[in-house]
């Protein structure tokens, strides 16, 4: 695959990754008006699975097969899909068990029983998200890219449909009055947007060659192997899930203690999610369009043997995702509350800035995020994911000793914050073992050149942020034209700056944003 090629599938994704990402704002925006608190459960439990790249180096040395991989997929799609069932067979079983461990807080009153309900309607999306995460590898192993990143973009849609519904016709609809009928049809209908988003890439697999059947006969070493990088898939998520546990409970228990104090505004687990949800919309437009578009050409290139390509390539695609992600977190970093009043238009002001401080303090972690997505992508093209769950180990039990040192000393009502300013540590942190890791393959990655790259991007949009910041009360217009106008000058002088002092992957990313040639 060559670099043109590279930014031309980066580009039909980050295009489909922006519309999955807006329709999925306004899908959580929605949300969150239509009922006043809505566990996050069962997202970190369908991220759990951890099975969005693990199989695709795998897939792509079985085309080399003389049957070009179908047995092998055959196999990998019958495997995946049982377990799939049982484990969503296990969350509906255990659905009570599952909120309890989540969400204490809820034992006894009204939103347990309604949160359980929910968990048992909505857990089975955990199967067909899982089977969207399969046939999206297999695509993206065929070189077909585009589908996977519009599909959610379907499911958002008709979860819009349905909430948009019950907005104009349920009046003042709460946690504690909502009816078992309501309950249906949001389970229900939020569960079938996952279908459709799963089953419209049957079409795409069958199209790129691939005949799916259902093979039982699992006695293979590539099978095997599959079974194993998979088990370790969820130890690494799991040990990440109970990182993410300590911080539910942290954040909870802060908003309790400041509710005690007579302090309610901002504080507690929302703001922080909230904030989450704002910080990845751009590392989910470019960092993961790009490599997953990667992968597939890094598991070639392993297989081969090639490892100054591969340097090469990860080279320019950590500077490449930087050209973005740079001037994304200082524009975070100065303008939180501003981003947090226009995309939270429905909350109060005191909760606004409260989230837009917590965004804040994310702010310069989106920058080790997308570095470390990259690193890890390239760690999964060798299928070593053992070293990966021990560097995750590492520094998940930084951030929990570091956030259990945060709540015990911080006033509750900036424990939340801190947490956030917590997670840029913690991916600092994560990266540069990402750094060691990739090197043990023979990966030797100017990380020197690198961390200069980036301090120049730095210092280059902080010279045009700055100004905007101290200036910020002179801005004229409501919060949204104040906020186009920051983006605005902010981006324009950035881009000539950048050009003048000729640094070259600005215009590759231009490249890969309009999906042309030059």
């Amino acid at each position: 695959m060559s670099d043109d090629q590279l930014m031309r599938d980066s580009s039909v994704m980050a295009l489909g990754t922006i519309a999955s990402r807006v329709t999925g704002l306004i899908r959580n925006l929605l949300l969150v008006a239509l009922l006043d608190t809505m566990p996050n459960i069962l997202y970190n439990l369908i991220i759990g699975g951890a099975l969005t790249a693990v199989f695709v180096p795998q897939i792509v040395r079985s085309l080399r097969d003389s049957d070009q991989g179908v047995a092998f997929i055959s196999r990998l799609f019958t495997a995946t899909l049982t377990f799939l069932f049982l484990l969503t067979a296990v969350g509906v079983l255990f659905a009570e068990q599952i909120v309890n461990i989540y969400a204490p807080g809820f034992s006894g009153r009204p939103e347990f029983d309604v949160t359980v309900s929910l968990m048992r309607y909505c857990l089975p999306q955990i199967f067909f998200l899982g089977l969207f995460a399969l046939l999206g590898q297999i695509a993206n192993a065929k070189g077909k890219f585009g589908p996977m990143m519009w599909a959610p973009v379907i499911n958002n849609l008709i979860v819009i449909t349905l909430f948009s519904y019950f907005l104009m016709n349920k009046e003042d609809l709460k946690l504690a009055t909502i009816s078992s009928t309501d309950l249906l049809w949001l389970g229900l209908g939020t569960t079938a947007g996952y279908i459709a988003q799963a089953f419209i890439l049957f079409p795409v697999v069958i199209k790129s060659g691939v005949k799916l059947r259902l093979r039982f006969d699992w006695r293979n070493s590539q099978i095997i192997k599959s079974f194993s990088l998979a088990g370790w898939s969820f130890v690494y998520a799991a040990i990440s899930q109970l990182s993410y546990l300590v911080t539910v409970n942290l954040a909870t228990s802060a908003a309790v203690e400041s509710a005690a104090s007579g302090i309610t505004t901002g504080v507690g687990f929302t703001p922080y999610a909230n904030a989450y949800l704002i910080l990845i919309l751009p590392h989910s437009i470019i960092a993961v369009s790009v490599v997953t578009a990667l992968l597939p050409k890094l598991s070639i290139l392993v297989i081969d043997k090639k490892f100054n390509e591969i340097t090469t390539s990860l080279t320019s695609i950590i500077k490449l995702v930087g050209v973005f992600t740079v001037p994304a977190a200082f524009t975070f970093l100065t303008f939180g509350e501003l981003i947090s009043h226009n995309l939270y238009f429905g909350i109060s002001n005191d909760d606004a800035n409260y989230l837009g401080l917590t965004l804040s303090a994310f702010a310069l972690g989106l920058i080790p995020v997308s570095i470390n997505l990259v690193l890890l992508r390239g760690l999964n093209a060798f299928e070593n994911l053992k070293s990966q769950v021990l560097g995750n180990f590492i520094m998940n039990v930084i951030s929990v000793i570091l956030s259990i040192i945060a709540a015990k000393y911080l006033d509750p009502k900036w424990v939340v914050v801190g947490l956030a300013g917590i997670f840029t540590v913690h991916y600092f942190i994560g990266t540069a073992i990402s750094f060691y890791l990739i090197s043990r393959h023979k990966v030797n990655l100017p990380i020197g050149a690198i961390v200069f790259f980036y301090l120049k991007l730095a210092l280059v949009f902080a010279v045009v942020i700055t100004p905007l910041w101290l200036l910020r009360g002179q801005i004229p217009g409501g919060n949204l034209i104040q906020l186009l106008i920051v983006i605005g000058i902010s981006a324009v002088l950035y881009l000539l700056i950048a050009k003048f002092l000729k640094i070259t992957e600005v215009t590759y990313l231009i490249k890969v944003i309009k999906g042309r040639r030059e």
